[in-house]
């Protein structure tokens, strides 16, 4: 049985800044007018971000075709030059990201500087699809979306210059959940089953498991008032009524609503089924409702033989990054998540106890 609430609480740091940020926006806005204003503001932090990024990497956009008929956008970073040589001769290896927002936030250039950051430091090239959101896209649309990209980037692995045997999948928060079903899916044969092995995942903040499947959870804490889901209950950033609130406008069929569903809830699976996934990196942070569900599904990979490199950010809550150099963990954020990659690419073998390298 486990009991995490050792990660938990807020740091002095965190109190800190977050006396000094402004109210939280008006209760009566609309669902339209909360995502336009977090889009707005994504797109202009990474808009500054990348005139100083812009000129080292090569973008392209992309359209990739749905099994519905539709087109989702996607947008590939290259390095121009890796180890001072120019790297279009040579293919390199991928980096599939998947970006958070509860299913609602994001867009291409909301996610530009992240992944041009991630294409410079860890070498690779970049695919950064942006799946269809709620509310107009429930589930499982944004679960189809990105096995749909991960087929169309192994037919056109040439047009972005990458390695099909050295692809990584790695999201944030919702972008984190999309990557473990595909990883997942994948692994047991139910996604791209002729496709080349995924090299590694990396799960940042992620979400494991719907609120709705979480009894299994529970189940494997020493006692419920131990999960974070109540010690964190009234969190910053992500509280559980905003966990709630993300849920239901995914307007899940009652019938998908199973804990035994993977590919809703790849944190439900049992040790079996994990076992001979690809390394996989985890970025947890300590105040946030979802912590205790990445450390059991980290914990339980360890334990199957998965190499696994778990990394927790304490008395920092869910989305800390956006803050920037506001929070000393930003920059071990990134380290987490660009090194991560390249250790997930690297030879590994299983370790040998669960551990948490926290910061």
């Amino acid at each position: 049985m486990c009991d995490f609430s050792c990660y938990g609480g807020a740091s002095d740091e965190w109190l800190a800044l977050e006396a000094s940020l402004p109210p939280p926006p008006p209760l009566g806005q609309s669902v339209e007018e909360k995502r336009r204003a977090v889009n707005e503001g994504r797109e202009q932090a990474a808009a500054q971000a990348m005139e100083a990024l812009s000129r080292r990497v090569r973008t392209r956009d992309h359209s990739i075709p749905t099994r519905d008929g539709s087109k989702i956008k996607a947008r590939s970073y290259r390095p121009r030059h890796v180890d001072g040589n120019a790297s279009e001769d040579h293919p390199l290896p991928v980096y599939i990201h998947l970006h958070g927002g509860g299913f609602l936030f994001g867009t291409l250039a909301s996610e530009d500087a992240t992944c041009a950051r991630v294409c410079l430091n860890a070498r690779v090239v970049v695919l950064n699809v942006n799946y269809r959101h709620t509310p107009e896209h429930g589930y499982p649309k944004a679960w189809n979306d990105v096995e749909d990209a991960f087929e169309w980037l192994h037919d056109n692995m040439q047009l972005v210059g990458g390695d099909a045997a050295r692809v990584v999948v790695g999201g944030i928060s919702a972008g984190a959940q999309l990557t473990a079903s595909l990883v997942l899916g994948k692994h047991v044969g139910r996604v791209a089953a002729p496709r080349p092995a995924i090299a590694g995942q990396v799960l940042m903040i992620p979400a494991l498991v719907n609120m709705d499947c979480y009894e299994p959870q529970v189940r494997k804490m020493k006692d419920p008032s131990a999960s974070s889901y109540e010690e964190n209950k009234d969190a910053p950033i992500l509280p559980v009524s905003a966990c709630r609130f993300f849920t239901d406008l995914l307007k899940i069929d009652r019938a998908e609503l199973g804990a035994e569903n993977l590919k809703l809830n790849p944190g439900n699976a049992a040790p079996e089924q994990v076992k001979g996934l690809p390394p996989t990196v985890f970025g947890i942070a300590g105040l946030d409702p979802l912590r205790d569900e990445g450390l059991l599904y980290a914990k339980m990979l360890t334990e199957s033989g998965v190499p696994t490199n778990v990394h927790l950010f304490k008395g920092v809550p869910h989305g800390f990054r956006r803050f920037g150099d506001k929070l000393s963990a930003s920059k071990k954020w990134d380290e987490v998540m660009e090194n991560g990659i390249r250790w997930a690419l690297g030879s590994h073998t299983a370790c040998p106890a669960f551990s948490v390298h926290t910061w």
